[in-house]
């Protein structure tokens, strides 16, 4: 099983399945939540996320669109939307290993700092994968 958390520890999760998918999000909205340049995301079946400990924050950031973060240190965690509500996205720099999930697509390229990389590796899409 894989876990993770926030940088204080005050929350803690654990992935019951190996993610669906694992990328950069290159839009402005999350720049804006985490930022950074760019956030990488895993996305897994919503009913095999569970929160060990803590309680995350929410916030609705857009409509339809809710992101869990700490409370007590800022992390960012989770991104869900109505869109897809059988799937959550979390932050594969909160995994415990986030070096077992490198991304395989870079999207909203369209959205993307002109002075930000890509990797030559990964698939790229103008806006979501999943449009």
């Amino acid at each position: 099983m894989t876990e993770g958390g926030c940088l204080c520890g005050a929350v803690r999760y654990r992935l019951g399945e190996a993610p669906s998918s694992s990328a950069n999000c290159h839009c402005r909205s999350c720049r804006r939540a985490s930022g950074a340049p760019v956030v990488a995301w895993i996305t897994v079946r919503r009913s095999q996320f569970t929160i060990l400990s803590g309680i995350p924050a929410v916030f609705h950031s857009s409509p339809g669109v809710t992101r869990q973060f700490c409370s007590h240190c800022g992390t960012g965690l989770t991104y869900e939307t109505e869109r897809h509500p059988d799937t959550i996205d979390i932050t594969t720099a909160s995994l415990d290993d986030a070096d077992a999930h490198p991304p395989t697509a870079d999207v909203w390229v369209e959205d993307k700092l002109s002075w930000q990389p890509t990797s030559s590796d990964t698939e790229k899409f103008p806006g979501s994968s999943l449009s």
